[in-house]
């Protein structure tokens, strides 16, 4: 099976930064707020930087706090970047 690593895109952080690093090394990378194809990935990527309020706001508003979550208790790896990790604490 192949690895699909999906970097959860809710409008903070750099994204092209990350993307571009999992691509330099080869991973298969997609950017998405679909929580269809968020739930598909073998890995999760949560980045962010800025305010931690505003981050879930935004990641509330595109209704993906449950999908993380969801991950998170399915075993999927995640990882939470700078802002990202405080998020998943």
């Amino acid at each position: 099976m192949d690895n699909k690593i999906v970097i959860i895109d809710y409008g903070i952080g750099n994204i092209l930064s990350v993307k571009q690093g999992f691509q330099k090394i080869g991973a298969n990378v997609i950017v998405s707020s679909n929580a269809k194809i968020i739930e598909t990935a073998t890995h999760i990527v949560l980045p962010g930087v800025g305010a931690y309020e505003n981050a879930m706001k935004a990641l509330s508003q595109l209704k993906l706090t449950d999908v993380v979550i969801k991950i998170a208790n399915k075993g999927t790896p995640l990882l939470g970047i700078c802002l990202g990790m405080q998020m998943l604490l």
